[in-house]
């Protein structure tokens, strides 16, 4: 294995001194530059990886040399042969370990070292082209004019030749390439109109669109037409390159003149759908339709300025143009885009109520007055290079932050509560699904997230683009974020964290399948106990759980063994603030083993009677008879006493207490008593029903019915059952019960007025005659009414 890590290095070496010379011959070019250094970062990681598979081996041979133990000193006997021979052998091993180890590190050191160069060579080539300075004699001379005039004439003879060629041999294959393109086209251009035209085309019947439709369709109708195009772009390029088509000069043309246009139409697009000029209602700016119009105009001018100065750039270096022709073109595109700043801060978008024009704000506008100002300045005194640099950010950059504000804006509108169920697509949802408002706000929170995290996906790489990084920056940017950043001795890695979540979701959605599986297959088809069957799959999913957090943690790149110092410095916690929730946790534990009660059981725990709803790890839920659920810890229903009328079985007895007068007949009574008990259709046979005359009561004799139920939770039907029959027998058989005697009510005296007796005696014989005519209209009601003489 030496052997071959020995060779791995001298090939790695070798690649490094050849890499380093392309520095030397690539040293003013940004993109070769970029694809260098990823080349070295590869051979980088390679180097350490080289270094890192002798860790095991090491491990081993420091173990074996310390088993061998030292040599003997001088004077003692002397060991074996085998044993120093042994010995020898791992030391020239672990010597020739340790120099590949310190060749891969040299070698790493030196990639390091030259991929800082590589950094200042590019900060270097950005500042010369922002800071360059050319003569501008040449603008103006006749030599531009001639220089153009040549240029076009070499541009149309290019094109004109490739025309021929195509025409002449690539007939077929272009036709076919065009064919598909048209027909891939077609199907984006129809198919997205059908499926998306409601979300990025106006909608002139909606009276007063909201302002989350207005940003969706701004957002929305600049992204999707703008993609639709670049997709229609890229499959005409592919087929024609695909199909042989294309020539070096001519593709190389085709992708400029593709960009040039993309760049315009969503420029376009954009001011379109956030000025509306045809369509005020729709419109996110308030500003008047006549400037709204002017506005769509310079945008979309200072956009195709921009495109065609691209373009001909590309031209320009393809065919070698003159330096004077590629400082003219760039002079012309930055003092137009300039003035059309300018004029831009100049228009008046507002009105009042009086009719009078207001222009933008002052802050606006002379932020646009500075740029166009500074953009002519900087083309005026020479520095070609930056104006046009801010040119392509004022234009294309601006875009691209307008176009995803408005998407943050639209993600954060639909995330706001009620806010999805508004929109057209929630309405739509909510009317195939049926789901509540609650939902509905959860699938709105999950969209918001998903269209913020697709705006960063998309736009964040554009502008690093724009502002001078190359693709291999931003691909090794995405390589350390995947593969792990750096942060004191800690790594996170946004790959391995993604992992782990994906890991444990997977593992929570197992754990529910399993749990639904050995629920309904093999415990109900065993015909296992409800409250086993509950305890069982409450354990089993714990454990799930726990073990899917365990391996999600792990695929997450999280060494479990850093945990054992924060769980040691929680314990301190644990013994103190949370001592009532881990008695709690393992009073749970104690009951699902233990199972004293179980789901579906109607206990009593001090002042709480009710039926077992759930059993969780930290309280029990009980539903009393009236519905009312109480949550219950589970440390008090270990630690106290708990009555349990169902532990075993459902059968128990029921006592229903009866008094009778004193003078009846006792006997008959308990006649009577015991045969209402045995005849009613829920009292058990066995054990069978007993009366018991159990006390001589201060105002009744006192009889207690004892029956036993096979299902106690049937005892309030049944007692229910049996005092109604006992009223009724004892009606029959006109046996008292007699009623406690009602509480006499205390008398007030009052000291009496001073009245005539004559007078007195008078109201009491006219009170007297009211009561008996009253007495003798209600014996007059209750008599029969008299048929009518039909004579």
């Amino acid at each position: 294995m030496v052997v071959e890590q020995q060779k791995a290095l001298k090939s790695l070496v070798t690649k490094t001194d050849g890499l380093a010379k392309q520095i030397e011959q690539n040293s003013d070019d940004d993109g070769a530059l970029v694809d260098i250094r990823l080349q070295l970062e590869d051979l980088a990681r390679q180097a350490l990886n080289t270094a890192t598979v002798f860790r095991p081996r090491l491990t081993e041979i420091g173990s074996k040399l310390d088993q061998l133990g030292p040599p003997p000193a001088q004077g003692q006997p002397a060991e074996p042969e085998i044993v120093a021979n042994e010995r020898k052998a791992l030391n020239n091993e672990k010597a020739e370990i340790n120099a590949v180890i310190a060749g891969a590190q040299t070698l790493s050191l030196r990639i390091t070292t030259m991929v800082d160069n590589i950094s200042t060579l590019r900060s270097k080539l950005f500042r010369n082209l922002l800071t360059k300075r050319y003569a501008l004699d040449k603008v103006v001379s006749s030599e531009l004019v001639s220089d153009a005039n040549s240029e076009f004439t070499n541009l149309y003879a290019a094109v004109s030749s490739w025309f021929g060629f195509v025409l002449k041999f690539k007939y077929q294959a272009a036709l076919v390439a065009t064919i598909m393109a048209l027909v891939a086209a077609a199907v984006l251009l129809i198919g997205g109109r059908r499926l998306y035209g409601r979300v990025f085309e106006f909608n002139s019947n909606i009276e007063e669109p909201s302002y989350l439709s207005r940003l969706s369709l701004a957002f929305w109708s600049t992204l999707l037409p703008t993609l639709a195009l670049g997709v229609f772009f890229f499959s005409t390029y592919f087929f024609f390159d695909y199909y042989g088509v294309l020539r070096g000069d001519i593709g190389v043309f085709l992708r400029a003149l593709m960009s040039a246009i993309g760049v315009a139409f969503c420029v376009n697009r954009l001011t379109n759908a956030a000025l509306s000029p045809r369509m005020p209602k729709w419109r996110l700016i308030p500003v008047e339709s006549g400037p709204a119009r002017w506005l769509v105009r310079l945008s979309t001018a200072m956009a195709v300025v921009l495109g065609i100065n691209s373009f001909l750039s590309v031209v320009n270096e393809q065919m070698g143009s003159p330096l004077s022709l590629t400082v003219g073109r760039s002079f012309i595109a930055t003092i137009i885009i300039g003035l059309i700043l300018i004029l831009m801060g100049l228009v008046r978008p507002f009105r009042t109520h009086t009719g009078e024009w207001r222009p933008w704000p002052v802050w606006l506008r002379y932020l646009a007055y500075a740029l166009g100002l500074f953009t002519i300045i900087a083309a005026l005194l020479g520095f070609i290079g930056l104006a046009i640099f801010l040119s392509i950010q004022i234009v294309v950059t601006g875009t691209i932050l307008i176009t995803a504000y408005i998407g943050f804006l639209s993600a954060r509108a639909i995330g706001a509560e009620g806010g999805f169920a508004e929109s057209s697509v929630g309405r739509w949802f909510a009317a195939q699904t049926n789901l509540e408002d609650g939902t509905l706000d959860q699938f709105g929170l999950a969209t918001s997230i998903a269209i913020n995290l697709l705006i960063v996906l998309v736009f964040l790489p554009l502008i690093l683009l724009l502002w001078g990084f190359q693709p291999g920056d931003i691909q090794a940017w995405a390589y350390r974020l995947a593969t792990g950043v750096k942060i004191g001795s800690v790594t996170i890695s946004f790959t391995g964290i993604l992992t782990g979540i994906v890991v444990f979701v997977v593992g929570y959605f197992v754990t529910r399948w399993f749990q639904a599986w050995l629920d309904d297959s093999v415990m109900a088809r065993g015909r296992v106990d409800t409250g086993v069957r509950n305890s069982i799959r409450l354990i089993v999913g714990y454990a799930g759980m726990a073990l899917a957090a365990l391996i999600g943690v792990s695929a997450a790149g999280i060494d479990l063994s850093n945990l054992a110092l924060i769980a040691g410095g929680l314990s301190l916690g644990l013994g103190f603030g949370l001592q009532n929730v881990v008695s709690n946790f393992v009073s749970g534990l104690i009951l699902l083993a233990e199972r004293p009660f179980k789901v579906g059981d109607w206990i009593v725990a001090g002042d709480v009677s009710g039926t077992v709803k759930k059993i969780s790890v930290r309280a029990t839920e009980i539903e009393t008879f009236q519905r009312q659920s109480v949550i219950l810890p589970n440390s008090n229903l270990i630690n106290s006493a708990v009555g349990n009328w169902t532990h075993r079985n459902k059968l128990g007895r029921v006592e229903i207490k009866v008094g009778v007068a004193y003078g009846s007949d006792v006997r008959r009574v308990h006649e009577i008593l015991l045969e209402i008990a045995r005849g009613h259709p829920l009292v058990l046979k066995n054990p069978e029903p007993f009366v018991q005359f159990v006390n001589f009561g201060p105002n009744a004799l006192d009889f207690e019915i004892r029956i036993f139920l096979a299902d106690i939770m049937n005892g309030g039907s049944a007692q229910n059952d049996i005092r109604f029959a006992v009223i009724e027998a004892f009606t029959r058989e006109g046996i008292e019960i007699p009623s406690a005697p009602r509480q006499a009510q205390p008398h007030i005296h009052h000291e009496p007025w001073p009245v005539d007796d004559d007078k007195t005696e008078a109201l009491h014989a006219e009170k007297e005659a009211v009561k008996a005519e009253a007495e003798r209209n209600r014996t007059k009601g209750r008599r029969k009414p008299r048929r009518p003489d039909p004579n």
